[in-house]
């Protein structure tokens, strides 16, 4: 049963933590027509279990990506052919920036 926990653990992480690059809201209904190439963002993890399930579903090793650089996608950037990575501490980051960014604004 131990084994187990995290296994249901990283498994709703990963259902709730499928988020697009960039910040969205569902206020952002008309601004959804607009972005034609969505970029997922996928929580993972980085051992090689991982690495070999992302490959098996994807068909390509997966590229993490910092908080950073998810923010900095524009919609004129090329579309990405498989999602990209986060780790877990990568997307705190993501949602304090997320979230400091709605704050300022």
């Amino acid at each position: 049963m131990r084994a187990f926990t995290p296994l249901i653990g990283l498994a709703a992480l990963a259902s709730a933590a499928i988020l697009p690059a960039g910040l969205a809201s569902a206020a952002d209904n008309a601004q959804a027509s607009v972005r034609s190439n969505p970029r997922p963002v996928m929580i993972c993890g980085t051992d090689a279990a991982t690495r070999r399930a992302f490959a098996r579903e994807h068909g390509a090793a997966p590229i993490f990506v910092t908080a950073r650089e998810a923010l900095s996608v524009r919609a004129s950037d090329p579309a990405w052919s498989a999602p990209r990575c986060m780790t877990v501490r990568e997307h705190a980051r993501y949602r304090d920036a997320a979230t400091t960014f709605a704050a300022v604004r």
